[in-house]
């Protein structure tokens, strides 16, 4: 197993545990799925599926492209492989789901093609394709482009098959039993968007003046985690909120933003005390 993929497993096996996401949101309204809002164009590539064709995205533009990071070796990546093929089926006119492999293998990557019938292409994962997608963490990873090319989504972990379905429907503009919503990415889709975010998972900013809030938000976007992952402090409290490295490195940069302001505070001089009249006799 390549060492990048060493913080992979623990999502799968997450995943494994039971890990299973609901299709949508609860609001008030009733279900709702979430795209972004002003969303990055999805950066192409040009690779080989494991027949030999050419792979990349251009040949899909104008249809819904489901690219799913996975791996032979990943319990949830394989759990889900049913639920796409049905997809690819159902969808197949207007939608493609492109697969990556992330396996050091290809044979092992063809024998799960043959096995499980899949009916999309897949190609290997190469670093320039991790690096254009901002690295890829976790498997199952999914990230859904709509018809003019860009990401609207990006899931990671196992999740219920109705989601993919249903965002597939909105964007193709078939009728959904959800509302859609819009967000902006502040690191939830591609890390490099971290910069944007003005709250981070664990990160106890309620002290903070606005001034110190901006001032503790540029840190962490500057600093490395400490944990050798390779992230900034707010990449990585995104990313991985089990990190225990972060969470107290962020905590510490708090508390010395709000000791430098308190050694820095004007000393409000005591009022003088007022003098003692005379007794009167």
């Amino acid at each position: 197993m390549p060492e990048y993929l060493r913080r992979v497993v623990p999502a799968c096996l997450l995943a494994a545990c039971g890990l299973l996401f609901l299709p949508a949101q609860n609001t008030a309204q009733g279900p709702a799925i979430r795209f972004v809002r002003n969303p990055d164009p999805a950066p192409d590539f040009q690779a080989k599926d494991l027949d030999g064709n050419a792979l990349s995205l251009a040949p899909f533009h104008g249809k819904v492209v489901l690219l799913n990071f996975w791996a032979t070796w990943c319990g949830p990546c394989r759990a889900e492989i049913p639920s796409l093929i049905e997809l690819q089926k159902r969808y197949k006119e207007r939608m493609q789901i492109i697969g990556i492999a992330d396996d050091d293998d290809p044979e092992s990557v063809k024998q799960v093609i043959e096995s499980e019938s899949i009916n999309y292409p897949v190609a290997m994962n190469t670093d320039e394709i991790r690096i254009a997608y901002g690295g890829i963490f976790a498997l199952p990873t999914l990230f859904v482009i709509n018809t003019e090319g860009r990401i609207v989504q990006k899931h990671v972990g196992l999740f219920n098959p109705a989601l993919y379905e249903t965002e597939v429907r909105a964007l193709l503009g078939l009728p959904i039993a959800a509302k859609v919503e819009t967000f902006e990415d502040t690191g939830e889709i591609f890390l490099k968007h971290a910069d944007r975010a003005t709250v981070l998972p664990g990160v106890d900013m309620t002290k903070l003046t606005p001034e110190q809030r901006q001032a503790a938000l540029h840190k962490f976007n500057a600093e490395e985690c400490p944990c050798g992952c390779k992230m900034t402090l707010a990449q990585c409290r995104i990313y991985d909120r089990g990190c225990t490295f972060s969470l107290q490195r962020t905590a510490a940069i708090v508390e010395e933003i709000l000791a430098t302001a308190e050694k820095t505070k004007p000393v409000t001089p005591a009022a003088p005390t007022p003098a003692l009249e005379p007794s009167k006799p």
